[in-house]
C-alpha cells in the first residue's frame, strides 16, 4: 500500500461490522439481472464478486423489495423485475453470492427498498400504482397513485423485518434502507409528497414514522447482529422539498433510533443530475452533504458523488470530511479501482466518462446495466478475455476509441498488433469531445487509452494513412477498420461560406467563432459546442429540426445540459430547418413554413455524420478476415464504438 492513499486503506467500523478499508461499492445493478422468479442470477453473482475481487471493502446490493404485495413490478405474475428475498427458496443463491464475496475479504449489505411510488415506470405497474399520498406519476402525470392505507403500511413494515431476518440467514453483513432520490420511503419523509393525516404524516417526526418503525422492526428481528445503514438526501434541492436544515435534523433523529451509518447525497428524479451526476457535474459534487451531516451525528457518514479520483477520495478522508467514500460508476468502469490505488497504479485506472448511457440509460431502454468504457461490466464471465488459440498479426486502422480498444483487446490476447492513425495523435473524436472544461473526464479516458496502448507495446504508426497497398505490405492475418465518420454538411445555399465551420474545428481551436453564433444541430455535440461557446461570452442560438434537442441523450445528462444552456443564455429553436446561410444571417423555416432570420457572424455545423467505410469495402475484397467497427460501421456514441471493438477483438 502506498502512503499517499493510506486513509483509503485504513480499516473501518460500522456498528459491530469491521471493514478492511474505507471504499464502498454503491448500490446499483439489480434491475433485470435476476432470474425470472427473482433469484439472483449467475450474472448478478459474477458482477458483485468481480467488485469484491477488485478490492472494495463493502458492497451494497441494488434494490431488493421485502415484498411484492404493494408494487408488483411484474410483467407477468411470476416474472420479477427486482431480486427477491421474501421466502426461504431465494436464500440458496443469496448465500452463494455472500460466500463468494466474503472469500475476498469484502463485506456485503443488502439494500431494502419500499419501492418506487410516484417514480414507478407505468409499464411495470400492471395498473397498480400506490404512493404515500394520491400523487401524480412522475413519468405520466395523467395517472394518479392510490394512497396506501394505514393497515397496508403496517403489514409492509413486518415484511421489512422478515426480509432482514432472511438476510441474516443468508449471511449478509448489514442492511441498507433505501430512503433517497424520491423513491417511496423518501416520499414518506418529505412534505413535498407526504400529505397524510394519520400517524405516518404531519410534522417531521410523523413523516419519519415509517422508516423509524422499519428500523425498530428490524432490530426486533435481528437485534444488533446487522448494522443498519440509511441512505437519504440531505436536501432535495427542490422548492417545497427537504431543506438542509431539516435533513440534518432527520439524521439526528434516525441516529437516535438505531441507524449505524449514513449514506448521504442530494436530489431526486425531478433533478436527476444530482443523485446521478453526469459528466457536467464537478468532482465530489455531493461530498459537502456528508461533511455537514458528519458535524451533527456520531455514527459514520459515507460520501458519494463523482469520487472516482483517488486524490479527491483520499483527501475527503484525510481531512475528516467523511468516514467512508462510495464509488458507483467508477467501479463499473474499473472493478479493480481499489486494488490499483492500493498498489500505486492509479494511471492504470479506467476512468468513467459520465455519459451514463450504458448504466442508467440502459435500464431506461430495457437493457441490463453495463458500462460504455468497460463492455465486460455485468457480463464478467462471458466477456472475460482469454488467450488466443492461434496468434495472429492484426492491423487496426484508426486510432479513435474503437481502434484503440480493439488494439488493446487483441494485444491482451496475445496477437501482434499494428495501429495506424493518420493524425499526429491518438484519440479520434475523443479529442474534440474532451476539449471543453466540463468534459474533462473524456480527456482522462483518452489519456488512459493512450497510456495502455504504449504499455502494451503496440506498434503505433502516427501520421500514416493506411491504404490497400500499405496494409498488403504488412501481410496481416486480420484487418480491423475503425476509420470513424465523415461529417455531414446540410445541402443548403451558403454552407461553403468562410464563416461556416464544423463543430469539431471550433472545439479543437482550429477555427475561431465570432461573437454571434448559430449552431446547426441540437444533438449532444451541438448543445455541448453551444455551451462551450456561450461560456466564452458569445451569443449563441441552436437550430434543431426535431421537436426537441438531444432526444436520445440519457435523461439526467440531458436535463443538466439544458439547465446549463439556459443559465448561459443559449437560445434554442426547435422545429426549425436551415434554408440558407448568408454572410451575416441564417434563414430558417418553421414547421408552419414561416421564414425567420437569425443574425450570425459564425455558423457552426453539428449534424452528425456518415460511415467512413470506403477503405473497409476495398479491403474486404482483398483479405479473408476484415472487420468494420465504431463510427465507420455506424456513427454513434462511445458505448457503441467500444462495444463493437471489444466484441470483435475478443473473438479473433
Amino acid at each position: 500500500m502506498t502512503r499517499e492513499y493510506s486513509h483509503l486503506f485504513t480499516p473501518g467500523r460500522i456498528g459491530r461490522l469491521e471493514l478492511k478499508n474505507r471504499i464502498v461499492m454503491a448500490p446499483m445493478g439489480n434491475i433485470g439481472m435476476c432470474e425470472l422468479d427473482g433469484r439472483p442470477s449467475e450474472q448478478m453473482i459474477e458482477y458483485y464478486v468481480e467488485r469484491a475481487r477488485g478490492g472494495a471493502g463493502l458492497l451494497i446490493t441494488g434494490l431488493v423489495l421485502p415484498s411484492y404485495r404493494l408494487e408488483p413490478l411484474l410483467a407477468e405474475e411470476k416474472w420479477a423485475l427486482l431480486p427477491r428475498i421474501d421466502g426461504l427458496p431465494f436464500l440458496f443463491r443469496w448465500r452463494e453470492l455472500v460466500k463468494r464475496v466474503h472469500a475476498y475479504g469484502a463485506k456485503i449489505a443488502l439494500q431494502l427498498t419500499a419501492g418506487f411510488g410516484r417514480v414507478l415506470v407505468p409499464q411495470f405497474a400492471q395498473g397498480k400504482m400506490v404512493g404515500v399520498s394520491a400523487l401524480r406519476n412522475y413519468w405520466d402525470p395523467r395517472q394518479t397513485l392510490r394512497e396506501l392505507t394505514t393497515e397496508e403500511i403496517d403489514e409492509f413494515i413486518k415484511d421489512f423485518a422478515k426480509a432482514a431476518y432472511l438476510a441474516r440467514e443468508a449471511g449478509f453483513d448489514a442492511i441498507e434502507l433505501h430512503g433517497h432520490e424520491g423513491y417511496l420511503m423518501d416520499q414518506f419523509t418529505s412534505p413535498l409528497w407526504n400529505k397524510r393525516t394519520d400517524k405516518f404524516g404531519g410534522d417531521l417526526l410523523g413523516r419519519l414514522t415509517f422508516p423509524i418503525e422499519i428500523i425498530k422492526a428490524i432490530r426486533q428481528a435481528v437485534g444488533d447482529s446487522l448494522p443498519i445503514i440509511y441512505r437519504y438526501d440531505l436536501t432535495h434541492n427542490l422548492p417545497g422539498g427537504r431543506s438542509e436544515e431539516e435533513g440534518l435534523k432527520m439524521g439526528q433523529i434516525l441516529e437516535s433510533v438505531g441507524v449505524d451509518a449514513f449514506d448521504v447525497d442530494k436530489g431526486t428524479y425531478d433533478n436527476w443530475y444530482w443523485p446521478h451526476p453526469p459528466v457536467y457535474q464537478p468532482r465530489a459534487c455531493m461530498a459537502d452533504a456528508a461533511t455537514k451531516l458528519k458535524q451533527v451525528v456520531k455514527v459514520p457518514v459515507m460520501a458519494v458523488g463523482k469520487l472516482g479520483y483517488p486524490d479527491v477520495a483520499e483527501g475527503l478522508l484525510a481531512e475528516n470530511k467523511a468516514d467512508f467514500i462510495i464509488l458507483g460508476r467508477a467501479l463499473l468502469a474499473d472493478p479493480e479501482w481499489p486494488n490499483k490505488v492500493r498498489r500505486g497504479a492509479v494511471d492504470d485506472i479506467r476512468p468513467c466518462i459520465g455519459d451514463q448511457e450504458a448504466c442508467i440509460g440502459a435500464l431506461a431502454r430495457g437493457e441490463h446495466l453495463s458500462c460504455a468504457v468497460n463492455p465486460a461490466c455485468a457480463r464478467e464471465r462471458q466477456y472475460r478475455l482469454t488467450p488466443a488459440a492461434t496468434l495472429k498479426k492484426v492491423v487496426v486502422i484508426g486510432g479513435g476509441p474503437a481502434g484503440m480498444e480493439a488494439a488493446l483487446v487483441a494485444s491482451k490476447r496475445g496477437h501482434r498488433v499494428i495501429l495506424y492513425e493518420k493524425a499526429g495523435e491518438l484519440g479520434g473524436q475523443l479529442i474534440p469531445a474532451g476539449r471543453p472544461s466540463f468534459k474533462s473526464d473524456v480527456e482522462l479516458y483518452r489519456q488512459y487509452l493512450i497510456r495502455q496502448v504504449n504499455k502494451a507495446g503496440i506498434e503505433v504508426r502516427l501520421g500514416q494513412e493506411a491504404s490497400a497497398s500499405t496494409v498488403a505490405a504488412d501481410a496481416p492475418d486480420v484487418v480491423i477498420c475503425a476509420l470513424g465518420m465523415i461529417e455531414n454538411v446540410p445541402p443548403v445555399p451558403g454552407m461553403d461560406l468562410p464563416h461556416v465551420v464544423m463543430a469539431k474545428d471550433v472545439l479543437l481551436g482550429k477555427k475561431e467563432a465570432g461573437k454571434t453564433v448559430v449552431v446547426v444541430g441540437g444533438g449532444a455535440v451541438g448543445c455541448e459546442t453551444a455551451l462551450f461557446l456561450a461560456q466564452q461570452g458569445k451569443s449563441v442560438t441552436i437550430v434543431e429540426m426535431l421537436p426537441k434537442v438531444m432526444p436520445d441523450v440519457m435523461h439526467a445528462n440531458r436535463e443538466m445540459l439544458l439547465m446549463l444552456l439556459k443559465e448561459a443564455g443559449v437560445r434554442i429553436l426547435t422545429e426549425h430547418v436551415v434554408d440558407a446561410v448568408t454572410t451575416d444571417e441564417v434563414v430558417t423555416l418553421t414547421k408552419n413554413w414561416r421564414r425567420e432570420t437569425l443574425p450570425a457572424d459564425s455558423v457552426v455545423i453539428a449534424v452528425g455524420g456518415r460511415p467512413n467505410n470506403k477503405l473497409y469495402q476495398e479491403l474486404a475484397s482483398l483479405h479473408p478476415e476484415v472487420y468494420n467497427i465504431g463510427d465507420s460501421l455506424k456513427p454513434g456514441r462511445v458505448l457503441e464504438a467500444v462495444l463493437s471493438a471489444y466484441e470483435v477483438a475478443r473473438q479473433i
